[in-house]
């Protein structure tokens, strides 16, 4: 969402709500976000910078509620890597057919693959379909730059986890059946969840700051859908983690060699757990 800060433009990405009218945010540039800094967004809508938070994020105090406002001022939150501004068709292209709840600042990539069509052909094929909800933050775009990973970490994430999805996973491991993840937010769920309940998925909110890395164990899930992530990013650490490291960068060359697309808007792969 892109405002002026006394004179000067700033670009304010909601990271999470935490009161009626206060949000952690990113401002760019953060120089024009000092505490004490008055917003204008709109006519008879503002905000004021109340003070700096952890890792160049801010609090945030809005005149009024923010969420009636955000299809008129805001703008959709494209990764940064897409060198181009949003358009009116990004509203519907990067977003899910089956998001419900608001609060992730990124789209679930793997699930933009999916049309209304084809999750119904899945289930005229007997292929069980459950949904948990991971608000995906800011940790998808924050590159690893620690010299050690156990050094790297990840803010925290909201979930999720119904309690007829819990069911669906119990039935599914009971008769012998597989667990197919979309996307890298549903492995790191159910991994949190399982963690916390002795490899068992239980209905269950939290958050979760996991960093899943080579070496974890994988109880849940069998099968991952995934696209193909940024250098070193969480993302591709827990794809390698998921199903070795040798073979998903096997694949990378591949999808390299055949002119795959990459990112958010790129191509996916179906990859099975590694052996343990």
């Amino acid at each position: 969402m892109r405002r002026r800060v006394g004179g000067g433009r700033v670009e304010l990405l909601l990271v999470e709500k935490i009161a009626p009218t206060d949000w952690v945010v990113l401002a760019k540039p953060g120089r024009r976000a000092r505490a004490g800094t008055t917003l204008e967004l709109a006519p008879g809508l503002g905000a004021e910078v109340l003070a700096p938070a952890e890792a160049g994020k801010h609090r945030i105090r809005f005149s009024q509620p923010i969420e009636p406002h955000l299809d008129r001022l805001g703008h959709v939150p494209l990764p940064p890597y897409i060198k181009r501004p949003d358009r009116e068709e990004d509203r519907t292209a990067y977003q899910t057919v089956y998001a419900q709840v608001e609060g992730a600042i990124a789209a679930p990539t793997a699930g933009l693959h999916f049309t209304p069509e084809l999750l119904d052909e899945i289930r005229s094929r007997g292929v069980g379909i459950a949904s948990l909800t991971l608000h995906v933050g800011i940790a998808t775009f924050k590159p690893v730059k620690s010299g050690l990973i156990h050094e790297h970490r990840i803010d925290h994430e909201h979930y999720h986890v119904p309690p007829e999805t819990a069911a669906a996973v119990a039935r599914t491991r009971h008769r012998g059946g597989r667990i197919v993840a979309v996307g890298s937010t549903v492995v790191r769920t159910l991994k949190a969840v399982a963690e916390e309940h002795g490899g068992v998925v239980e209905p269950l909110s939290g958050t979760t700051d996991l960093f899943i890395t080579p070496g974890f164990e994988f109880r849940v899930v069998d099968l991952l859908l995934t696209n193909f992530h940024l250098p070193r990013s969480t993302l591709l650490m827990l794809v390698c983690a998921f199903a070795a490291r040798e073979r998903i960068l096997a694949a990378y060359r591949e999808a390299i060699e055949e002119g795959y697309r990459f990112y958010s808007y790129g191509d996916a792969m179906l990859v099975a757990r590694a052996a343990t």
